[in-house]
């Protein structure tokens, strides 16, 4: 059971929650501070980190569950566990189910809001897994999923949604999108081939790359927006510049003609930004107002 498990959480890439977990917390933070004037409480944390736990180990398990005819065809994922026979899908299954209700669960124990938005968080998580296969915009449904972490800890704090929940909501997508078509870029080739849809392989590796400039651009604009809109301040902006200089360095590791560093653009860099602009947050709101 022990040696399904860790296989289960290396097949899920169980680390890379790392991406949206930090979002999450930014956004219970900013709505405890700008909606209820208060922090978070320690329980609600827990509770949010629950959610994002179970929510993102089902999300994952579903796309291995679903893409795995895929995966078995594709050079670069045919080793993943359920095609190299690792694990079977009945059991991968059992982790999905499981995960779901620790997701409802921890939802239930924040607020009716919470608990009313979860079929939609749970429409996400599957839908996304099958737009590779009718749409090249497969990349912006994964940006709004991922963008529900901000947007979920905001409504489990605050109970309710604002224009500044939604452009935070909109921020992460757009990063979220941005980063997923450079990721897309490694399996142009095999896309095309097998009739699958993604913006590199429809435009092309370099113009794929500067639709992901683009929405990075965007992304640096919303992360400014919350700075007017909120009570953030010098800390925050400190955080914000150097996220900003992260994402430039993050598109010249890539380039149209030399994707080796596609790896290190694609996982330390967002994981980097993500924990940036969480610790800079919690700095500004949290460590400087409480000295």
């Amino acid at each position: 059971m022990i040696s399904k498990i860790r296989i289960f959480l290396e097949m899920i890439k169980f680390e890379h929650t790392l991406f949206a977990l930090p979002f999450a917390f930014v956004g219970a933070i900013l709505g405890a501070v700008t909606v209820e004037k208060r922090l978070p409480e320690w329980g609600e944390c827990g509770w949010i980190l629950l959610a994002m736990v179970g929510a993102r180990t089902a999300a994952m398990g579903l796309n291995r569950v679903i893409d795995k005819a895929i995966d078995a065809r594709n050079p670069r994922t045919a080793t993943r566990a359920i095609p190299a026979g690792l694990l079977k899908s009945t059991e991968v299954i059992v982790y999905i189910v499981i995960s779901f209700v620790l997701l409802f669960w921890a939802a239930a124990q924040l607020n009716p809001l919470a608990v009313k938005l979860l079929p939609i968080a749970v429409f996400m998580t599957v839908f996304y897994s099958y737009t590779k296969r009718f749409t090249w915009a497969c990349h912006l449904v994964l940006g709004l999923t991922l963008g529900l972490a901000p947007l979920g800890g905001w409504v489990a704090i605050t109970g309710g949604v604002t224009w500044t929940s939604m452009i935070l909501f909109v921020t992460v997508a757009l990063w979220s999108a941005g980063f997923d078509i450079i990721y897309a870029c490694q399996d142009v080739e095999f896309d095309r081939k097998e009739g699958l849809y993604s913006i590199p392989a429809r435009f092309g590796i370099a113009r794929a790359l500067g639709i992901a400039r683009v929405f990075h651009a965007l992304t640096a604009v919303g992360f400014a927006l919350i700075l007017v809109l909120t009570d953030l301040s010098w800390w925050y902006f400190i955080g914000m510049i150097f996220s900003g200089g992260l994402l430039l360095y993050e598109h010249r590791l890539v380039k149209p003609n030399d994707l080796s560093k596609l790896n290190a653009a694609f996982f330390t860099m967002n994981g980097v930004i993500s924990a940036v602009i969480f610790v800079f947050t919690f700095i500004d709101l949290v460590v400087v107002r409480s000295w």
